[in-house]
Formats: C-alpha cells, sequence, structure tokens
C-alpha cells in the first residue's frame, strides 16, 4: 500500500511585487526521499524551501502535510534573541531530559554549545541552527546550505548522519561532492519552473545540457518560422495588395511567443588578468614554527612554491591554515624559521571574512572608491585591467541590475557579496592569487566558471577550501594541517591526498621495529639505488601529456596573434605581452617535454 506524501505543493504562485518568482508550480516529497534542490544564485532555492518550510505564504495555491509529519527547516540566518548560549537555542524545540542529542551534535559539528550568541560568528551560529535541526530529528528535513562553514571533518560527520537517517530530506548546496553522496532525486528551478528528475545530482548536469539543447532547437524552429512568416508578409502584400489578417495576427503571435521566452541568465564575466610573470620560485619557506595561546599552530615546516602552482591547504577550522598561508606571504612573523618571497610579485587576496567591503558602502562606491580601480577625474569609470570601464556596464558583467549599483553593501545576500569582492579582485594584475574558502555562496555554474579561469590563469594560486570536488579539480599540490603542529606535503588534490594519507598511515601503523633496526633499515634504504616512480612522478607522469597539449595549443593561438602584421602599430601593448607571453609558453613546452622523457626513462 503506498504511503502519502510527506508534503505536497499545489498551484503555488509566488512573487514580490515584479515578475512572478514560482507560477502554477507543483511539487511532491515522499517519505525517504533524498532530493537535491538546484538552481543558479536567485533563482529562488530558498525561498521555495521556506514555502516548504510553512514559513512564507504563497499569493496562490496550497500546501499539505502529511498528519503527524514534523518538518524541520536549518535557517542560514537563525534569530537567536532571548538564548543565553548556543546549546540553549539548538535545544529549545526538545522535550525535557532530552539536551544530550545537542552534545551529541555538537560534537560532530564541533561547536561550543556553552558560547554566547552574542559573540559567536556567522559559522558559529549557522552550525547551531543545523545542531537544532539534526537533534529535533524531524521526518522531513529542509537544509539550506549546510555544509557553508563547516570543514572537512564536519563534513564528513554530517553526510555519515544523512546517509543513516529514515527521514526525507531536501538539500540546497554547492557542495558536488555532497550532493553526489547523499541525493537520489533533484529539483531543479530554472526561470521560474521546477523540473524533477528521479535521479541524484550525479546525473543532473547532463540533464540540464539536454533541456538547454532542446530549447536551443526549439528557439532556432520558432525564430526561422518567424523568418519565413515575416517575408511572407512583406512579399505578399507587394504581390495581391490585399493582406491576410489570419496569417498577420499568428505572425504577431508568434513574436509575441519569442519576445516571452525567458533567455538563460549568463555567467558571471569572470576573467583573470595576470600581471607581469614572478620568478620562478614564488615562495620559499624554511624550518617555519608557529605557537598560539600555548598551541602549537604549525612546527618545523617547509615548503617550495614554483610560478603557476596551486597550492590547497587543508584541514579542520581553526588549525591555523590562514594563519600559515599569511606567514607565507610575510605579513605574518614565524617564532621561528623563515620566508623568502620571490620576485616582481603581484598579489590579490579573496578573503573569507568580505572584510575588504564596507558595509555601509554602494557597490558604485565599493568600486569607485577603491584606489586600485580609480580612473582619475571620472566618478563612473573604474580601471579594468588597465582600460575604463562604465561602473554599470561592469556590475552587470557580474550579474547585478542597474538597481542595485546604489544599494549599500550590507543588503547583498552572500553570493552577491562574494561576486563584488571578485570584481574588484578580478580588475587587478596579479601573479599570486591567494583565495580562502572562495567556494561559500556560489552556485554550482559560477565555481564550474571560476575553476576554469584558475586552469588558464598565468599565475600561482594558495587555497584554502572545504570543498573537496573543488581541491580535486583546481590543486596540483595539497598540504594538509593535522592540528598538532604538524603539516604535510601531498602531491595532487582531495583524492590524491586521502589515497596518500592512506598509505602514510599502513606504513605507520605496520609493525614497528627497534631504534637500532629503524637505523639499518634507513641506511640500507639511503645506500639502495632507487628503482621505479614516486608516488608524485607517476602522477606527474600522467598529468604532463596534458600539460604539453595545454602548451602547444596555447602556442598555436599566440603565433596566429602575431602573425597579423597590423598588430605591432596598431597595440603595441598587445604585441609585446603576446610576444612574452609565446618566449615563456616555448620554454614551458622544452621543459615539459625534457621532463617528461626523464620520467619516462625511469619508469622503464
Amino acid at each position: 500500500m503506498a504511503r502519502a506524501p510527506l508534503l505536497q505543493l499545489s498551484g503555488i504562485g509566488l512573487g514580490f511585487g515584479g515578475d512572478a518568482l514560482f507560477e502554477g508550480l507543483d511539487l511532491v516529497v515522499q517519505p525517504g526521499d533524498r532530493v537535491a534542490l538546484v538552481g543558479r544564485n536567485g533563482s529562488g532555492k530558498s525561498t521555495l524551501m521556506k514555502v516548504m518550510a510553512g514559513l512564507v505564504a504563497p499569493d496562490t495555491g496550497s500546501r499539505t502535510l502529511a498528519p503527524g509529519t514534523r518538518v524541520g527547516y536549518m535557517e542560514q540566518d537563525p534569530t537567536m534573541t532571548g538564548f543565553a548560549t548556543l546549546g540553549d537555542y539548538a535545544a529549545s524545540g526538545l522535550a525535557p531530559g532530552e539536551d544530550y542529542r545537542v552534545a551529541q551534535v555538537a560534537e560532530g559539528l564541533r561547536f561550543d554549545p556553552s558560547a554566547s550568541p552574542a559573540t559567536a560568528s556567522g559559522g558559529e551560529r549557522r552550525r547551531a541552527a543545523l545542531a537544532k535541526l539534526m537533534a529535533e530529528a524531524p521526518e522531513l528535513m529542509l537544509l539550506d546550505e549546510p555544509t557553508n562553514h563547516l570543514d572537512i571533518n564536519a563534513i564528513s560527520w554530517l553526510e555519515a548522519e544523512l546517509k543513516a537517517t529514515r527521514a526525507g530530506f531536501v538539500l540546497i548546496s554547492h557542495d558536488r561532492a555532497f550532493l553526489r553522496e547523499l541525493t537520489r532525486a533533484t529539483l531543479w528551478i530554472d526561470r521560474g519552473i521546477v523540473r524533477r528528475q528521479e535521479t541524484g545530482f550525479e546525473g543532473f548536469e547532463a540533464w540540464r545540457d539536454k533541456v538547454w539543447e532542446e530549447e536551443d532547437a526549439a528557439r532556432h524552429k520558432l525564430d526561422r518560422k518567424i523568418k519565413a512568416e515575416a517575408r511572407w508578409a512583406v512579399e505578399g502584400i507587394s504581390a495581391r495588395r490585399k493582406r491576410n489578417m489570419g496569417r498577420v495576427r499568428a505572425l504577431q503571435a508568434l513574436r509575441a511567443d519569442r519576445a516571452a521566452q525567458i533567455r538563460r541568465q549568463g555567467a558571471a564575466a569572470l576573467a583573470l588578468e595576470a600581471g607581469p610573470s614572478s620568478g620562478k620560485r614564488v615562495i620559499e619557506a624554511t624550518g617555519l614554527s608557529k605557537t598560539l595561546g600555548g598551541r602549537d599552530l604549525i612546527r618545523n615546516f617547509s615548503l617550495t612554491v614554483q610560478r603557476g602552482e596551486r597550492v590547497a591547504f587543508v584541514g579542520p577550522n581553526g588549525v591555523g591554515k590562514t594563519t600559515l598561508i599569511k606567514m607565507l606571504l610575510g605579513e605574518v612573523q614565524p617564532d621561528a624559521g623563515h620566508v623568502k618571497l620571490g620576485t616582481n610579485l603581484s598579489v590579490a587576496v579573496f578573503d573569507q571574512a568580505r572584510a575588504q567591503l564596507d558595509p555601509e558602502m554602494s557597490l558604485w562606491e565599493s568600486l569607485t572608491g577603491d584606489p586600485g580601480m580609480r580612473v582619475s577625474g571620472k566618478a563612473d569609470q573604474v580601471m579594468v585591467h588597465g582600460q575604463p570601464r562604465h561602473v554599470i556596464g561592469y556590475l552587470k558583467d557580474f550579474l547585478f541590475d542597474e538597481t542595485q549599483a546604489r544599494a549599500p553593501v550590507k543588503a547583498l545576500s552572500g553570493g552577491e557579496k562574494a561576486r563584488l569582492l571578485l570584481a574588484r579582485l578580478m580588475a587587478r594584475e596579479s601573479n599570486l592569487l591567494v583565495l580562502d574558502e572562495p567556494t561559500n555562496d556560489f552556485d554550482i555554474e559560477t565555481l564550474d566558471l571560476l575553476q576554469d579561469i584558475l586552469g588558464d590563469y598565468d599565475g600561482t594560486v594558495l587555497l584554502v577550501s572545504h570543498d573537496r570536488d573543488f581541491i580535486d579539480r583546481v590543486a596540483t599540490t595539497t598540504v594538509a594541517l593535522e592540528g598538532d603542529g604538524t603539516a604535510v606535503i601531498y602531491a595532487g588534490g582531495w583524492s590524491d591526498y586521502l589515497a596518500q594519507r592512506g598509505e602514510r598511515a599502513a606504513t605507520s601503523t605496520s609493525t614497528t621495529p627497534d631504534k637500532a633496526s629503524q637505523k639499518q633499515d634507513k641506511t640500507a634504504i639511503a645506500a639502495a639505488p632507487r628503482k621505479g616512480l614516486s608516488f608524485t612522478e607517476k602522477h606527474r607522469l600522467e598529468a604532463l601529456p596534458d600539460v604539453i597539449t595545454r602548451l602547444e595549443a596555447e602556442i598555436a593561438k599566440l603565433t596566429e596573434v602575431l602573425a597579423d602584421p597590423s598588430l605591432f602599430n596598431a597595440q603595441p601593448a598587445k604585441f609585446k605581452k603576446a610576444t612574452e607571453a609565446l618566449v615563456e609558453r616555448q620554454a614551458a613546452l622544452e621543459a615539459a617535454e625534457e621532463e617528461w622523457l626523464t620520467l619516462e626513462e625511469k619508469a622503464g
């Protein structure tokens, strides 16, 4: 016998003074459903979730809950007025004597229930909201970006809890690995339409691309029909001196249909402008140690960062990732050890606190007031990649509309603040980019674009992130801070780190010989000739063909640009930059080919 749906929305319509956000929306959530709710920033995901939770009343339609069903909603910005501690807030919906549930969840999410809401950070408040939902264990959980501000350990704990639950849940997240692991169905909001597919997020992108291909084909067919009918309207009137009013009205209807089609929102026009090349060695850190509050943040750590590397720093919240990066940049002095920075460095920083944005300033002022973007004598223009741009036009590149230009920064959502910060960051030339938690608040399409841009960026990248998929896609090296002062360097991204860490753990937990045997073994290892490839060398050998192919393609493109005989006189700056880039790519290609040959010989 089929069970009744947990939740049913019928004919939902909702608008906020302008165009309808939803119209005639129908939606069903079944017992045990594990649903990904996806869509672009601003498409209405959070609003729809609030309708599902009963927190926002629709203009039309109905919301029906199965008898006895409890719905839990994780708020992004919870109100904690009247609660002395985060734990009091998290336990406020529990029966007497069930406070232990909050303590259990707090341990997994790694937050302090005794902390005061008045002094707690935004991340701590969000974790308390998540703890409240998990402790209450309702039949239907609505989770809006639950992984934001969680470290990887806490994300893994939450993942395991949601896998084990018998409750249904609907999940909004930008974390692909999290969505792939947990979901079995997908709700996709796209231009006011909600579609459902009975496969998890793993199949979403292929489904989305197919829908868009079908749309493009239908739009192309409609455009051809309009063109043919328009030709008839002109030629027919001329030939017969009499209009067929039925066909003219049909043409008008076709044009109205075409005008009513809502175009897909484009991706933000992100582009990083690499400055002059830095030296080959960007950072050389030797024997770094730092103690803070009586705790070792880092102990005897050494790292060399070469030009073009993408280095990811991972580890639990509070372990010292941001502090280590500041030491590597020379902004924080180590207690021991030293850092040598390379030559000709131009650093750009994307900080997780968005501290570079003044909440009281307007978006317009945030750009024109930036010394690095100011155009002398022009209050309505900003300097972007060395060229003046109108403020409104540049804001539109980052998906802001004209009405937002004079609005204060504090009125923006988290995703919009991140886009504004990127707008400032990407206007400047740089050759060392520091990204501290860039993935929070971005939608999946913007993350895809950011990943592609980082792939094309000529400079070096230092990255702090808890997004496992993003690390896998971007990082060439991963530095894992273990929390006890140790930091271990691994080749590759997150998956490579897990594999190598497993090998290290297996080695370290094997039978431990006595000290004499250890000394004897080390001597034997040092004396023995190395055979075959190390893990790092094997990883590099596998990656080099793609590197060589990319360099060859870039050389071909630059050669094509320089083949224009008018370029030198018409655009001397572009000619100079292209020439320098060509010389650099040719040298990099020669080095890559030589490295490949060396590793191939060693492997053989």
